[in-house]
C-alpha cells in the first residue's frame, strides 16, 4: 500500500482530534475511492452519450433557470 500525506486546516485537525477513536486515514481512503467510482460511472455514461458540449451547456442553463424560478416562487410564498 502507498502512503500519502494530506494537508488539512488546523481547525479541522482540532475537530478530528476530538474523535481519536476514528481511523481518519480510512475515512479519507473511502472518500477518495467513492469519488473515483463516481468519476468512472460518469465517464462510462459520457462515453455513450451523443450530447455535445453545447447541448450540455444548454441543459445546464435550463436547469439553472428552472431552479431560480422555483427559488423565486418559494421566496414569494414566504
Amino acid at each position: 500500500m502507498v502512503n500519502m500525506t494530506l494537508a488539512i486546516p488546523e481547525e479541522l485537525h482540532a475537530k478530528m482530534k476530538k474523535y481519536s477513536e476514528i481511523k481518519w486515514s480510512e475515512i479519507a481512503r473511502q472518500a477518495i475511492e467513492q469519488r473515483i467510482n463516481d468519476l468512472e460511472v460518469m465517464n462510462r455514461i459520457a462515453s455513450k452519450s451523443k450530447l455535445t458540449k453545447k447541448d450540455a451547456e444548454e441543459i445546464s442553463k435550463k436547469i439553472k433557470r428552472a431552479a431560480a424560478l422555483k427559488f423565486d416562487e418559494y421566496c414569494n410564498r414566504h
